[in-house]
C-alpha cells in the first residue's frame, strides 16, 4: 500500500524541511506498514524554495521524496493537477506547504479511507484570516458549492478509483473542488482548524481571489449567462410597457417629458448593461479560446 501525500510549493522557503519532519514523523508513527511518497511541486518559486527541496533530498538521503520543478510559475491548480498526475500512490492527500494544514490530520483521513470512503475532505473549522476574507469566502462556497462545509477546503485525500476519474479532466480553467465534490463516490468531511501561519506570507492578494473566483465562477455555472438573457427580457419589457405608456401621453396627454435628460439617462443604462453583457460573454469566449488552443497546462523544468 502506497499513500502519496502531494504539495504545491511556492515561495515556501523556511517551511519545508519542519514540513518534511512532520509528515514524516505522523506516518512513521501511525502507519509503519505503509509505504509513502511526498511530492512536492515547485511552481517556480522565487525564493530559495526549490534549493531548500533540493538540501533537503540530500542531506536526508531519503528516496521518498521527489521533486518536480516547473519552468515558470503557472498557479496553483496547475501545480496540483501535477502533483495529482506524478503521484503513484493507492490513497494521494493534497495539502499546503505552508504548515497551516496539520500533518496530523492525515492520519484522521486516512483512517476515514479505511473504512471505505473513496474520497475524504477535510473542512476548516477555524482559521486565523481577516474578518472580511472569512466572510468572502464563506460568501463564494455558499455561491459555488452549496452543498459544502462553509469554511470551504483545499485539504482532500482521493482514492486511487477517484484519482484516476479526476486526472482524466482535460480542461484548463477548472475548480477542483467542485470537480472532487461532483465525482459521486463515497465521501465523508472531517473539520480541523487551520493553523496560523508562522513562516512566510500568504502569496493570497486581492486581485489572485478575484481572479480564483471568477474562473471557478465561469467555469462551473452558467448562471452570468441566464442573468443576461433575463436582464435583456425585463429591459424588452420595460420598454415595451414605456413605449405603450408614451404612446398613450402623445394621444390624450401630450408627450411625457420636456428635454433630452431622460433619453439620456435611457441610453446610459441601456449601454451600460450592454458593455456589462459583452464583458460577461468575453469571459467565456477567453476561456473557449483558451481551451481550443490545447496548451500544456504546466512545463516541467527539472525532475528529481
Amino acid at each position: 500500500m502506497l499513500i502519496s501525500i502531494c504539495f504545491a510549493v511556492y515561495q515556501n522557503q523556511g517551511a519545508l524541511t519542519p514540513l518534511y519532519r512532520a509528515i514524516v514523523g505522523e506516518m512513521e508513527t501511525h502507519f509503519p506498514d505503509y509505504d509513502f511518497e511526498l511530492v512536492f511541486v515547485n511552481d517556480g518559486s522565487k525564493d530559495n524554495s526549490l534549493s531548500e527541496l533540493i538540501n533537503l533530498k540530500k542531506s536526508t538521503e531519503d528516496s521518498r521524496i521527489r521533486i518536480v520543478s516547473f519552468s515558470r510559475n503557472f498557479g496553483q491548480m496547475a501545480a496540483i493537477v501535477a502533483g495529482w498526475r506524478f503521484a503513484k500512490g493507492d490513497v494521494v492527500i493534497n495539502m499546503a506547504a505552508d504548515l497551516q494544514d496539520p500533518p496530523a490530520q492525515c492520519v484522521a483521513m486516512i483512517k476515514e479511507w479505511e473504512l471505505g470512503n473513496e474520497i475524504v475532505v477535510s473542512y476548516r473549522k477555524s482559521h486565523q484570516t481577516s474578518r472580511i476574507n472569512k466572510v468572502t469566502s464563506g460568501f463564494f462556497y455558499k455561491l459555488m458549492l452549496p452543498d459544502a462545509p462553509p469554511g470551504g477546503f483545499d485539504f482532500a485525500l482521493l482514492g486511487r478509483k477517484a484519482l484516476n476519474a479526476i486526472n482524466a479532466y482535460t480542461e484548463r480553467n477548472r475548480f477542483y473542488q467542485y470537480d472532487i465534490l461532483t465525482l459521486g463516490f463515497t465521501l465523508k468531511f472531517i473539520p480541523y482548524d487551520k493553523e496560523e501561519r508562522t513562516i512566510g506570507k500568504s502569496q493570497y492578494n486581492f486581485k489572485k481571489r478575484f481572479g480564483n473566483f471568477m474562473g471557478a465562477f465561469i467555469s462551473v455555472s452558467y448562471l452570468p449567462l441566464r442573468l443576461m438573457t433575463l436582464t435583456g427580457f425585463g429591459f424588452a419589457l420595460t420598454g415595451l410597457l414605456y413605449s405603450l405608456s408614451i404612446l398613450r401621453a402623445y394621444f390624450y396627454a401630450g408627450t411625457p417629458f420636456n428635454g433630452w435628460a431622460p433619453i439620456m439617462i435611457l441610453l446610459l443604462i441601456i449601454g451600460g448593461l450592454m458593455m456589462l453583457m459583452l464583458g460577461v460573454l468575453g469571459e467565456y469566449i477567453w476561456r473557449i479560446y483558451d481551451e481550443v488552443k490545447q496548451r500544456p497546462l504546466y512545463i516541467v523544468d527539472r525532475e528529481f
